[in-house]
């Protein structure tokens, strides 16, 4: 054991904690910049170190990619302002700073004599504490470890990050034979909790576990595209959501990550499997050299598989060398087979459908289930973390086993093993034994409620009993998990209320998205009488992202059900988040657009005259709201991924937030032509005039007023901190599986304290009409110059008249009824217009918004 590094396995005391003060990134290229900006994401001191420039200021070198920082989309930064806590330094000047450091991560170029070089040169300088991590993506840990000092052995292994490292949950750690399982341990719980990762153990085999079977997968679905002559589009198509992967699905994967990062790992597989069974396979496709020797690598240089020509996309054809427009129309009965729910009938329909676009389906998981089989003890030390690793590195919904034991164990096994005998399969290895093993088990399959099989071991592993996964109330669920949220209070067609035996109460929507609708509001009500009864605070959680696409005003007319049942709420289907950073970053200003019309969901009855109902409904948003902030107990908002419009006033009328880092949060409304009035105008007019100077609010009006008229869409937690959506008190999370327990945290705190509700303010200091006309006489400007429409001069002054307080004198004294009455009637007022429903018809038709 490492001094200093000393765990209690069996009680969980960690007596001498590994504490990262202070952190340095040996190498300030495209991931090694990125890795240094997630760790000041995550409030911790980074040193980023690169060659020193050959003249002038010898920091120029790690300057500009630092620099870079700035302009990347989507920013590897949290807020933009965060690029200057990183602290440039060359090897040349700096390396006694090292000895500051206790995680030291290298992360040059992929290549083993300058790494160990770099070893050598650094190596003195490090404390007798610090950590040594290689971020390595496929090399040998333990030749990379013949580099380093004896003595140094124990505290270095390998960490890799997977690109973006913002945004990608997954880390494979790969000890080498001399790494101090003590050190690992540390380096785990830092991780997880510290930077919000997902960690599996990888064994210290070329590519590691993630890389290995998805590039494979990768090169065998290039391979059947062939055989079954698809263009590349129409297979993106077939490998995306129709089977559960991202959207980027194959070759827009492949561009993404960049081609000539894929042809790097290709040839590491090529080089170090010699005697791989699939090693005739591991060859880079000649077209795929092609475009890298031409330094088309895909989308950081505007050209790779695809191409946008104008506003077209256009697709390379491999035989021309030719780029063609995009075509990828899926055969509707292939279509209809691939939506069945029941994944037996829809992989018993693949298997027997004649059409070439059902056989590349099947051949493509056949061989990928192979490949599985036959290499899981080789790279990884259980079923679990491979499927994991696939999931959180390549954005699958399920993972290689999952996919094959809910499809059927047994049936799968007899199909492929046929096929391996037929000489259809990419290669001639029959199945490892253990197979047919785990098919005859109760679960019939890798995965169960004790744990997922290890070869090695030949039995079920349970799941990592490290302290920190006490963290993780509902950790991700695989095939053949159960999965139970706690013992039901009250349960209604739109929300459940529970608790997991302590003296928290839960709250988490059923809607689609977690709209929030009169069925949802009125089982609010419910829900906040009985936490005040018998319980000490209540938390909003959701079983799965997003938190809320806001209100659905759509049902506002229908009647609600009262019916109050004890069913189960059904186990989510687990979050992408690759699919959430390829779809949210692209465009995120049309996206907030979309999800605010979308979320608001207002049908055509309501333009057609039901806006009395919808005032209604509005009137009882605003009173669930007012309920949350002065309710007798605490109420917390543990909030993941999106909360839009009245899912972010939710948020801001709970007496606390508790955040992911990847939370995007905003007031939308205005997107489509409307403003926030469940509560949001009003809260921004209390914090102006808490925050007064002089008694004049409109200092910070202006800014609130700026956020809510732009629709600005927080790009993070910390950003949503920026931009006033959550309060300096409100708490950041790294690992989204933490959340629930911090959020419940939080709460027992805010009760321990012997917890009343704030006082109602009965004199909140207005703007008034001169605060509302100087506001007015900007976008004036605005609408002369051309920069707005006549209705988005509208559109501003309705906000502006709310969030100043009306037409009355500015200095006087309101009271948040008096508000609140002004954002329900402005926003009826603005449903009403043609050019505000012309907004959200368009939007919700076309995804994008309209100028009118």
């Amino acid at each position: 054991m490492v001094s200093g590094l000393k765990f209690d396995h069996a009680g969980g005391v960690l007596s001498n904690p590994f504490i990262v003060r202070k952190a340095a990134v040996l190498g300030a290229g495209v991931m090694g910049a990125q890795i240094a900006a997630h760790l000041v994401n995550a409030n911790i001191e980074t040193l980023l170190f690169e060659l020193s420039a050959e003249s002038g200021n010898p920091d120029a070198n790690v300057l500009k990619a630092i620099n870079r920082l700035n302009k990347q989309d989507p920013s590897p930064l949290s807020v933009i302002d965060r690029a200057s806590c990183i602290e440039p330094a060359n090897y040349e000047q700096h390396l006694e700073k090292l000895g500051e450091c206790d995680l030291v991560i290298e992360a040059i170029t992929e290549r083993l004599e300058l790494k160990s070089e770099l070893y050598e040169k650094v190596a003195p300088y490090l404390n007798n504490q610090a950590i040594l991590a290689s971020n390595t993506s496929g090399l040998s840990i333990n030749q990379l470890a013949a580099a380093v000092p004896e003595a140094l052995r124990p505290r270095f292994c390998g960490i890799h990050f997977f690109n973006p490292p913002r945004y990608m949950y997954l880390v494979e750690l790969i000890p080498g034979k001399q790494s101090d399982q003590g050190v690992l341990d540390a380096l785990e719980s830092f991780l997880v909790t510290s930077l919000g990762k997902g960690v599996i153990h990888a064994k210290d085999t070329p590519n590691f576990v993630a890389n290995r079977v998805g590039v494979f997968s990768m090169l065998a679905t290039m391979h059947h595209a062939r055989q079954f002559g698809l263009n590349f589009s129409l297979v993106d198509k077939l490998t995306g959501r129709l089977i559960g992967r991202p959207k980027s699905a194959t070759f827009r994967t492949a561009d993404l990550v960049g081609l000539d990062v894929l042809t790097h790992v290709v040839q590491t597989m090529q080089n170090s499997l010699t005697e791989d069974p699939w090693h005739a396979h591991y060859a880079v496709p000649d077209w795929l050299q092609r475009l890298v020797n031409q330094g088309a690598l895909g989308q950081k240089s505007g050209k790779g598989v695809y191409q946008k020509q104008g506003k077209e996309i256009h697709v390379l054809n491999p035989d021309t060398d030719t780029y063609q427009l995009a075509q990828n129309e899926v055969d509707s009965e292939i279509e209809a087979l691939l939506k069945q729910k029941d994944p037996v009938a829809r992989f018993v329909a693949l298997h027997d459908h004649p059409h070439p676009q059902a056989r590349f389906l099947w051949a493509i998981h056949r061989d990928l289930f192979h490949y599985c089989a036959v290499h899981l003890e080789s790279i990884a030390h259980n079923a679990r973390d491979l499927d994991l690793a696939i999931r959180w590195g390549f954005g699958w919904q399920r993972g290689p086993f999952e996919i094959w034991q809910a499809a059927g164990w047994n049936t799968l096994a007899g199909w492929i093993a046929a096929d391996i005998a037929a000489g259809k399969a990419m290669a001639a290895t029959p199945l490892p034994a253990w197979v047919q093993v785990v098919g005859q088990s109760a679960a019939q399959g890798v995965h169960a409620q004790e744990g997922s099989y290890a070869p090695v071991a030949n039995n079920l592993q349970p799941r990592s009993q490290l302290p920190v996964y006490r963290r993780q109330l509902f950790p991700d669920r695989l095939v053949g998990e159960e999965r139970v949220y706690g013992e039901t209070i009250l349960e209604t067609d739109a929300l459940r209320m529970w608790h997991t035996g302590d003296q928290i109460a839960i709250v988490s929507f059923k809607t689609k998205k977690h709209t929030i609708d009169n069925l949802v509001l009125q089982g609010m009500q419910q829900v906040i009488t009985e936490a005040e009864r018998h319980f000490r605070a209540l938390v909003i959680w959701q079983t799965e992202p997003p938190f809320s696409l806001g209100a659905n005003l759509q049902k506002a007319a229908e009647k609600p059900k009262t019916e109050v049942s004890q069913a189960p709420l059904a186990p989510p289907a687990p979050p992408s988040a690759f699919d959430l950073f390829i779809r949210k970053f692209k465009k995120s200003a049309q996206s907030t657009i979309l999800q605010a019309a979308r979320s608001l969901d207002i049908a055509d009855k309501l333009m057609a005259g039901k806006l009395a109902e919808v005032e209604v409904m509005i009137a009882h948003f605003q009173q669930i709201s007012q309920q949350l902030r002065y309710s007798m107990i605490p109420t917390v908002a543990a909030v993941d991924n999106m909360a839009l419009g009245g899912g972010c006033e939710f948020v801001m009328h709970c007496d606390r937030a508790v955040a992911t880092l990847e939370t995007y949060i905003g007031l939308v409304e205005a997107g489509v032509g409307l403003l926030p009035a469940g509560g949001g105008c009003k809260e921004f007019a209390l914090r102006a005039a808490r925050n007064a100077i002089d008694g004049d609010p409109f200092l910070y009006l202006k800014h609130y007023f700026q956020t809510v008229a732009m629709a600005q869409l927080a790009k993070s937690a910390e950003h949503a901190k920026a931009l006033h959506y959550l309060q300096p008190a409100d708490v950041v999370v790294m690992n989204r599986l933490e959340l629930l327990h911090i959020a419940k945290a939080q709460a027992l705190a805010l009760a321990e304290t012997g917890y009343r509700p704030p006082l109602r303010p009965r004199e909140i200091v207005v703007a008034g009409a001169t605060g509302a006309a100087t506001i007015k006489s900007n976008m004036v400007n605005l609408l002369e110059g051309g920069f707005i429409s006549e209705h988005d001069y509208l559109i501003g002054s309705k906000i502006a008249h709310v969030m100043c307080g009306g037409d009355i004198v500015a200095g006087s004294r309101v009271d948040e009824e008096w508000l609140l009455k002004l954002e329900r009637t402005a926003f009826i007022e603005l449903l009403a217009t043609e050019k505000t429903q012309d907004r959200i018809a368009h939007t919700l038709k076309t995804g994008k918004p309209l100028r009118n």
